[in-house]
């Protein structure tokens, strides 16, 4: 070792190095100029020899080991730095070439860590992570982790040994944010970071940001390339983006990837991309809308069907790759369908190897308790309070949008999110600062998110599962409102389903839970959705809860699902119920696709489809879901014979459909309701046909109203209405009603003229007719002053 070199050492900071508890390791590492020439300094642990080549000159450069542990240090007689490469000889005489990892400067900016500080930089999922970069034309990774408690950060992957003390990452100012460019790191390499907690306690952390992550149970992230696919779905990003959902049909098949369909080469699960194929078939044939995923997002354990999520970034390993999930994405919407995915912003695991205890302190949940765990669920709570939290969240619903082109977020456990107390005993929760148990953070944080998101998501959906009533979830955050675009209508789901779980002979004193959804129904803009929730956890498929023989419950669940199609609200099924499985879902195992051999579940599945094809068609479904005037009661207190009838509305008057839901099993013949206009009335659509498995009891005829009053109109028709099922009847305008329609559709210009037309034919009769009066009461003059003239003779004779 010589003295010149040795001189110029700073030994603590070489300690720190060695032992691994620097933050900012380019202080010593790397080149360096000072007044004797370029100090270059480098730890490579357990390096037998290292050697500098510069790369212009090829000229070699032997380092000297100024520690055992592999510390080296050379001098260039140099007064810049020139571009070279370490050559490196490991103990075990395996020689290999890096390039300096200390040599380059740091890729995030002040101002974006700034931003991100102030939790407003929501596309930080460019800066945190593992990104591949091109740096001074030398290709490798760049890692970011924000870990501000961390004594120490390291990046640990099969490229180092995972040994922390090769990659010693460094902290930005004040940030929190520790950085590190690693050449010669490749695609597919898998990684970690290895956290040294204050007090010296290590732990391996998976990154938050990681866009890929190993198929459980291992644990680590892998590098990836987001930029390799080459997307092909413009024209519908471009449509998403100038419609609004809320005058369009919204009809989501909720779908669990793992459990759709298992493979029968004893494979665990499909591709993505083999699932792709599969799923918008099925889905094109029953003409849903769109689909929506169960979160796809990385999780540690399959028994929580993707709802206690650890890589927020990643797409789940189980089904493929990113790009493979890319593909679905374009897949489907080349085929017109479209993608919401679940997104759970409510809590998260206590994995040692995720976000919990992250920097060794309380990073992304709260340091008590009381507010950062749910101790019935052993799951933690996010702590919306902290910006670099909520950038985190808001940053991944943007993030899912942009790189995966997702047409929705659904947000799962608003309602957790929303109330301190949620699932919590007295003395488990904390009262917000005015004493109360709402969340204001949280609620904060929900209105920065839609916010963010309007502005960001090129036309996609925030969608909320909030089971309390909270009021105002979908309304403008102007108006003091969360902001969202929908919220599932759970209070219509509970009332409804426990009004069907009655035996039908008793359903009359629960007619109110029938009824009740229409005084709330304009209160947000609601999705009816029979979702996993219920199907799980000894709830039984949508099929057993209905009561009666086999018969009776696929009448009972066409009369159901008949009712929800037909109700004001977008829809959502879940998968296999829109099929009959009498199985409850599990997503140890597939659909009981089998089930579709026997003639009763085909029937019903083209009863669902017959659904989504009508509520597709005709706009009175939907063109007016979240206004008053798309819907009128005929008929809602027949609580006797369990039958409500209702119209559905739009501005055009020949849009008018009525809607006859009978909820007991007795055929009602001649039964008399009223109609909102004087015309004809078609039957186009019956649960009660054939080919849905039915009795047939249809009604083949249009009918002519009469004008006899019923339910308070002065027109009504008389129709067969089938036990447990539902008609729906379309009006028609007679003719002559439909030609001045036609009229009415004329330009201004014709009307004007045939305004003009018809009032100068009006003229010309009442001038005719008047000229008629004048001539008969000339007439009239003539004949009376003869008559007058002749009596006057007479007189005038006989005085004579």
């Amino acid at each position: 070792m010589s003295a010149k070199i040795y001189d110029l050492m700073d030994w603590a900071a070489i300690d720190g190095i060695v032992y691994s508890e620097e933050d900012n390791p380019h202080a010593i590492l790397g080149p360096h100029i000072i007044e004797q020439g370029v100090l270059i300094q480098t730890f490579f642990p357990n390096a037998k020899q290292v050697t500098v080549r510069i790369i212009n000159s090829g000229s070699l450069y032997l380092m000297e080991m100024q520690d055992e542990e592999g510390f080296f240090a050379v001098l260039l007689p140099s007064k810049t730095i020139p571009s070279y490469i370490y050559i490196v000889e490991d103990k075990d005489g395996q020689t290999y070439e890096v390039h300096d990892a200390y040599s380059f400067e740091p890729q995030i900016t002040q101002k974006e860590a700034m931003k991100f500080n102030c939790g407003l930089h929501y596309k930080m999922y460019e800066k945190l992570g593992a990104h591949r970069m091109v740096i001074k034309g030398i290709d490798g990774v760049h890692f970011a982790v924000w870990a501000p408690s961390a004594l120490r950060v390291s990046v640990v992957g099969n490229f180092n040994h995972w040994d922390g003390r090769c990659h010693q990452m460094r902290r930005l100012w004040e940030s929190g944010i520790f950085e590190l460019f690693i050449p010669g790191v490749k695609i597919g390499d898998l990684y970690k970071f290895e956290i040294k907690f204050k007090g010296g306690m290590l732990e391996l952390k998976a990154d938050p940001y990681a866009n890929e992550a190993q198929l459980r149970p291992d644990t680590a992230s892998v590098v990836a390339d987001l930029e390799c696919f080459d997307w092909k779905d413009e024209e519908w990003i471009s449509n998403r983006n100038k419609q609004k959902l809320d005058n369009q049909p919204l009809s989501i098949y909720e779908v669990h990837l793992g459990s759709w369909r298992r493979p029968e080469d004893k494979r665990e699960f499909y591709n993505y991309k083999e699932l792709a194929a599969m799923i918008a078939e099925y889905v094109l044939e029953m003409g849903y809308t769109h689909i929506e995923l169960m979160p796809v997002m990385e999780h540690p354990s399959d028994a929580y069907w993707g709802y206690q999520i650890t890589g927020y970034y990643a797409p789940t390993s189980r089904y493929g790759s990113p790009t493979d999930f890319m593909f679905f994405m374009n897949y489907m919407h080349e085929r017109g369908i479209g993608v919401i995915l679940d997104w759970v912003p409510a809590y998260f695991p206590k994995d040692s190897f995720g976000l919990a205890n992250f920097d060794g302190t309380c990073l992304y949940e709260h340091l008590d308790p009381r507010q950062g765990s749910h101790p019935r669920f052993d799951i933690l709570i996010y702590n919306y309070a902290r910006p670099q939290v909520r950038n985190f969240l808001i940053a991944n619903a943007v993030y899912w949008v942009e790189m995966y082109h997702a047409d929705g977020i659904r947000i799962e456990e608003a309602a957790s999110m929303l109330y301190l107390d949620y699932g919590k005993n007295p003395g488990e929760w904390l009262p917000n600062i005015y004493g109360g148990n709402e969340n204001l953070d949280a609620i904060e944080f929900l209105k920065q998110l839609s916010e963010v998101f309007k502005v960001n998501a090129n036309g996609a959906i925030l969608i909320a599962k909030e089971s309390s009533a909270w009021p105002m979830v979908t309304a403008d955050t102007k108006k003091n409102g969360l902001g969202l675009d929908y919220k599932w209508n759970t209070g219509w789901l509970n009332d409804f389903l426990g009004y069907m779980r009655n035996d039908p002979y008793v359903r009359s004193s629960h007619y109110g839970e029938l009824t009740l959804s229409m005084i709330y129904a304009y209160s947000e803009k609601f999705i009816l959705a029979f979702s996993h929730d219920e199907v799980v956890h000894g709830k039984g498929s949508m099929i057993n809860k209905m009561p009666g023989n086999k018969e009776k419950q696929f009448a009972n669940l066409r009369a159901v699902y008949g009712f929800m199609y037909t109700h004001p609200g977008k829809k959502l099924l879940f998968m296999g119920q829109d099929i009959g499985q009498y199985t409850e879902w599990s997503e140890q195992s597939s659909i009981e696709w089998s089930i579709l051999e026997e003639k009763q579940h085909i029937t019903f599945k083209n009863y669902v489809k017959a659904l989504n094809h009508i509520y597709r068609n005709e706009p009175a479904l939907y063109e007016l879901d979240y206004k008053t005037e798309g819907f009128d009661w005929i008929n809602n207190i027949s609580a006797n014979e369990n039958i409500v009838v209702f119209t559905r509305n739009t501005k055009m008057q020949e849009d008018t459909l009525i809607v006859i839901c009978n909820f007991v099993p007795v055929l009602q013949e001649n039964y008399k309701i009223g109609v909102p206009f004087q015309g004809k009335y078609k039957e186009i659509f019956s649960s009660d046909c054939l080919e849905y498995g039915g009795e047939n009891h249809i009604n083949r005829r249009m009918k002519q109203s009469r004008l006899e009053e019923c339910d308070g109109r002065d027109h009504s028709i008389k129709v067969t209405v089938p036990p447990l099922g539902i008609t729906i009847l379309k009006f028609f305008l007679d003719k002559h009603k439909m030609s001045n329609k036609k009229n009415t559709k004329r330009s201004n210009k014709t009307k004007s003229n045939l305004k003009d037309r018809l009032a100068a034919q009006v003229i010309l009769a009442d001038e005719k007719r008047e000229l008629e009066k004048s001539i008969l009461a000339a007439k009239q003059v003539e004949e009376a002053q003869i008559q007058t003239n002749s009596i006057k003779k007479i007189d005038e004779t006989d005085w004579r």
